[in-house]
């Protein structure tokens, strides 16, 4: 029941990032299924809130739960390369996005007052783009 949506995001940055254009820099096509992904999240905030303090809360499930993100990463990395993208280009704009949207996801579902999941996305991205 906890993960029963990860193949519902799973599909959906994949499908979002087959169908930006060609033209579409890859960390630019990753940051189009970050937000596709964001719009699909903010209408269930209460029910990401108490899942992620029931995995919190759980070892065996926090281990799956990093299993759904490598899985979200390599998907995303395959949807990459299948639009030409190669290695280690693609692999490292998967990834990132993967680590942008669990420092996002983690913000939102644990702030007191609920941000825009958008918001939180872009707040990670631009900590991303500052490391130097």
């Amino acid at each position: 029941m906890l993960f029963s949506g990860s193949g519902l995001l799973q599909e959906l940055l994949v499908d979002t990032v087959t169908g930006v254009p060609e033209s579409v820099a890859p960390i630019d096509a990753v940051a189009a299924a970050l937000d596709a992904a964001g719009t699909l999240l903010q209408q269930r905030r209460e029910f990401s809130r108490q899942r992620q303090a029931v995995i919190v809360a759980n070892p065996e499930l926090q281990e799956r739960e990093l299993l759904k993100l490598a899985a979200l990463a390599n998907t995303t990395g395959e949807a990459l390369r299948n639009r030409g993208i190669p290695d280690p280009t693609a692999s490292l704009a998967a990834h990132s996005a993967v680590t942008v949207f669990q420092i996002a996801f983690t913000h939102w579902v644990t702030a007191k007052k609920p941000p825009d999941f958008a918001a939180c996305v872009a707040e990670a991205a631009s900590a991303l783009r500052a490391l130097k």
